[in-house]
């Protein structure tokens, strides 16, 4: 049987069915492109091998509309302005490999850079946008080492960073020996957070700084010209105590509350109100540099005996959040701790050596109790040491306090720590000094135990502790000499 011959409807039906299949066809590969340019790459669609359209001829045409307002217009200026000092200076040149680290997202430096000459100028940030800026962020720059003769990171960027360390350590390593890096801090005045910053670069040096006229949404903008040069180790504690102590360091303490020189008749009045006299490091300067923040408090307790109640509370921490450890062998506190999921417990007695303790528990009547009813205060000893004081005695375990932070902290961290140990400070604190791992300690807040008057006795002295209060003043400005900013404690 022979075929019905094609009419002209079903010719035009085929037609039209293959030009539709040819149409969907296209769509489906322009789709394709796109989401592996923009979902894949995370990049805009100004990626020129990807996208089937050409990259603007004029670098001025990758700034948005949105960009084109005064602000855009006078930070190009103010860029071009910084970067032709720069030239001056000899610290850039028109041949200089450049990045800028986490640029504004059209990439207003790079684009200042191009057009004053210097060619070879690429930027970063969290969002792409070809041709001047690639993606990546100042904490995991996507370059192999020594890459740069020259970094820059504006707008103050590196101290709004989470990470302050890994952005500056990113920027050292991909940097060439002897590379230039700029850096500009908004609002960094004092010299605390001046010398902060520079030990986030511990294997460059400062080679210049001034004070610039920013932009205006800037209060205070200040550049800093560092050089990449040979590595000096800045986190190595010294032994013997031996802590090196800046100028800035003794300001602090000079600026700070006074010691209590006249032994108290009524400490747990006295050393309580002097709690409001106290001068913080953080209501005084700019922590913002430091590469990480510590809380330790050693002989915690409850959570709500001072973690919880003052220093989540009452602490001005500048929103930084701190790691924070509390250090309580009173097995009876443990428990807690499990539910507080932002609160590292070692279950343990800072001691001066790992070993075996005795615990006893042991009530002065000259202190009142604050937590879990009758609970009294805990002190450890040797364990060849008999107990004398009819409390109850645990067996627990000690460690070598100040070897473990020498461990767990470094010198460009920021580190506060409170001490209350029932007289144990006076092992712990001499074992510390010789150390030098007093060297890691920026604040401390000490409670001194000695032979106080009692509330409960009038006239009398508690027999549990022989030191007197002199022998504490004598500890508290020890510290203080040696850098560290102690507080009376109650």
């Amino acid at each position: 049987m022979e075929g019905k011959p094609l009419t002209t409807t079903t010719t035009t039906s085929i037609l039209r069915n293959i030009t539709a299949r040819l149409l969907l066809l296209g769509v489906l590969i322009l789709l394709f492109r796109f989401a592996y340019v923009v979902t894949i790459t995370g990049e805009s669609c100004t990626r020129g091998d990807f996208c089937f359209f050409s990259l603007p001829p004029n670098l001025n045409s990758v700034i948005t509309d949105s960009d084109s307002d005064s602000d855009s217009i006078q930070s190009v200026q103010f860029y071009s302005t910084v970067f032709r000092d720069l030239i001056s200076d000899g610290y850039l040149s028109p041949d200089s490999n450049t990045l800028c680290v986490e640029s504004t997202p059209t990439g207003r430096e790079v684009l200042s850079l191009r057009e004053i000459g210097v060619k070879n100028s690429i930027g970063i940030s969290k969002k792409a946008h070809r041709p001047l800026v690639l993606r990546g962020e100042g904490h995991s720059i996507p370059f192999e080492d020594g890459t740069f003769d020259f970094i820059f990171s504006g707008g103050g960027r590196l101290g709004n960073s989470l990470k302050p360390l890994e952005f500056a350590e990113e920027i050292t390593r991909t940097l060439k020996p002897q590379g230039i890096a700029v850096v500009h801090v908004a609002d960094a005045t004092d010299t605390y957070s001046f010398n902060s910053f520079l030990d986030l670069f511990n294997s460059c040096s400062l080679v210049k700084m001034r004070d610039l006229a920013a932009p205006r949404h800037h209060h205070h903008l200040r550049e800093f010209v560092i050089q990449k040069g040979v590595h000096h180790n800045k986190d190595s504690n010294p032994g013997g105590g031996k802590c090196w102590i800046p100028g800035y360091k003794r300001d602090l303490i000079r600026d700070a509350e006074p010691l209590i020189q006249e032994e108290p008749l009524k400490p747990w009045i006295t050393l309580k109100r002097n709690i409001q006299n106290v001068k913080y490091i953080p209501s005084m300067v700019d922590i913002r540099f430091k590469s990480r923040y510590v809380y330790v408090d050693v002989g915690a307790r409850s959570y709500g005996s001072s973690i919880g109640s003052w220093f989540k509370k009452q602490y001005p921490k500048q929103n930084k959040t701190f790691d924070v450890f509390a250090i309580e062998a009173d097995k009876a506190f443990h428990e807690e701790y499990k539910v507080k999921k932002k609160v590292k417990l070692l279950p343990f007695a800072a001691w001066v050596r790992n070993e075996t303790l005795s615990f006893e528990i042991n009530h002065d009547p000259g202190k009142e109790v604050e937590a879990m009813g009758s609970r009294g205060m805990g002190r450890i000893q040797p364990v060849k040491k008999s107990s004398t004081g009819g409390g109850e005695v645990n067996l627990i375990q000690g460690f070598d306090f100040a070897d473990w932070l020498k461990k767990s902290v470094r010198e460009r961290d920021f580190v506060v720590m409170k001490m209350d140990v029932e007289g144990t400070e006076f092992d712990l604190i001499p074992r510390l000094i010789k150390t030098g791992a007093i060297c890691l300690i920026d604040e401390l807040f000490l409670e001194c135990h000695y032979n106080r008057w009692q509330r409960c006795c009038p006239g009398e002295r508690s027999q549990k502790y022989s030191k007197t209060y002199k022998q504490c003043l004598e500890l508290f400005t020890s510290l203080r000499e040696r850098g560290v900013l102690v507080h009376q404690w109650w």
